[in-house]
């Protein structure tokens, strides 16, 4: 960053450290120990999807390696990679095989998130998401089909702020309604 972008207030992206998804199974244990809340077996990577063959023949590859993946599209045009793995360790290394291919293939930027869902004993859900161009992770727990439950994400955010790295900024919290898992 130069002294032009200092001088205007621009700042200089967080590089995306994939690596940090697989602080997630140890986040799990200390979830479930303060909260209940334990791994739901699914996961999700959300990306916007680029036109051509080689984004679709990509696409299929990351299918062909996983295995237990379903593919489909919401309202704003992103593109989610759903995979079921009971194990929270296997699930993690799935979710960062397939952001890994989509990084290494130049497809990068078109990265939003990736989240492992929870679920506790009455029900709740609960979705620890990856923030791919910031970094970082935060809870988004919804309670209805535009309703979330702001104080049990606060609460999450309380339990794993030494195991992951929290988002600061409470309005990069966006909602992900309709992820497939959650």
């Amino acid at each position: 960053m130069g002294w032009f972008d200092a001088l205007l207030g621009r700042s200089k992206p967080a590089k995306p450290d994939l690596d940090a998804l697989f602080a997630l199974p140890s986040a799990a244990v200390t979830l479930q120990a303060a909260t209940g809340f334990v791994p739901a077996g699914t996961g999700s990577v959300s990306f916007r999807a680029a036109e051509g063959g080689a984004f679709a023949q990509l696409e299929s590859d990351i299918e062909a390696l996983m295995g237990r993946t379903e593919v489909s599209r919401d309202s704003y045009g992103y593109t989610w990679l759903l995979v079921r793995n009971p194990d929270v360790s296997a699930l993690v290394t799935d979710l960062h095989a397939a952001n890994s291919s989509l990084e290494s293939a130049g497809f990068g930027p078109s990265l939003l998130c990736s989240l492992v869902t929870f679920a506790d004993p009455g029900g709740r859900r609960l979705a620890i998401v990856y923030l791919y161009k910031r970094g970082t992770f935060y809870p988004f727990a919804p309670t209805g089909d535009t309703r979330r439950d702001n104080a049990l994400e606060l609460q999450v955010r309380g339990v794993l702020e030494g195991e992951l790295k929290i988002e600061s900024d409470l309005s990069s919290w966006f909602p992900v309604w309709g992820a497939p898992g959650l």
